[in-house]
């Protein structure tokens, strides 16, 4: 068995772009016509993942090229906006439980219009999931980004049995195996986790496609510049004033 390489990594993802860029772009169709619609109707994207799908969260807000109207929640909030110790950080509970959840939603302070979109490799953590019912509950549309293949071989942490993608409008497949990794290694097991790659993929294909709905409805995409070109800042401040209050930047 050959000692994974870089090359063989890139070949793993060239196959699961491939695949995943085929196989999901019904899917992103349909997400980003909610989004869009969402966008119309004044609403924004809440966007949210745990571990290393908080990644999801970032591509989809705040990033050079994205929709101004998206706001990031991030299991910190809870300390930052929240008011609980920074203890509650520590350890893996605050994601794999539902307590967070329910202040994350208040924190948030969705408007009816919002979509929310959520990212778990896993798709069974209770906080996302809650959080998942929570913006169902009140009417708001979920698109959810997981991996089918691992989602269905392990047990759900919320107390209803549901796994994330249960509770979608839109389910989309990151096309990760069981475990994330794709490389085999010597000494056993797998190397080099995927997730995070599909994961964007997916997301900028529905900002493509949004931004494809908006121009051909006639209108003008609300998207960031980069800050590190001249008049990114500028540009950036007018269109995020129209949404003050709604969405967070904090690091």
């Amino acid at each position: 068995m050959p000692t994974p390489s870089a090359a063989e990594f890139t070949a793993a993802v060239h196959a699961a772009i491939d695949r995943v860029g085929k196989e999901q772009a019904e899917g992103v169709a349909r997400a980003a016509q909610l989004i869009a619609s969402a966008l119309a109707a004044d609403g924004i994207v809440q966007a949210f993942g745990t571990g290393h799908s908080e990644a999801l969260a970032m591509e989809l807000a705040g990033r050079a090229g994205g929709l101004v109207p998206s706001n990031r929640i991030a299991l910190r909030d809870v300390v930052l906006y929240g008011g609980r110790p920074l203890d509650v950080l520590k350890g893996p509970e605050l994601e794999r439980g539902t307590d967070s959840a329910a202040l994350l939603f208040e924190l948030a302070a969705p408007h009816p219009a919002d979509v929310f979109v959520l990212a778990s490799n896993s798709g069974v953590n209770g906080c996302v999931v809650e959080l998942a019912r929570l913006a169902k509950e009140n009417g708001h549309p979920v698109i959810v980004i997981t991996s089918a293949e691992h989602t269905a071989r392990v047990q759900p942490k919320h107390p209803s049995g549901l796994r994330l993608r249960d509770l979608a409008d839109v389910a989309l497949d990151n096309g990760a195996p069981f475990g994330d990794a794709v490389l085999p290694m010597k000494s056993g097991g797998l190397a080099c986790g995927i997730s995070s790659i599909t994961a964007a993929l997916l997301a900028q294909q529905i900002v493509a496609e949004v931004i494809a709905r908006i121009e051909a409805a006639g209108g003008v995409p609300p998207v960031y510049l980069s800050a590190n070109i001249p008049g990114g800042d500028e540009h950036n401040r007018v269109l995020e004033a129209q949404y003050a209050g709604r969405i967070r930047r904090t690091a």
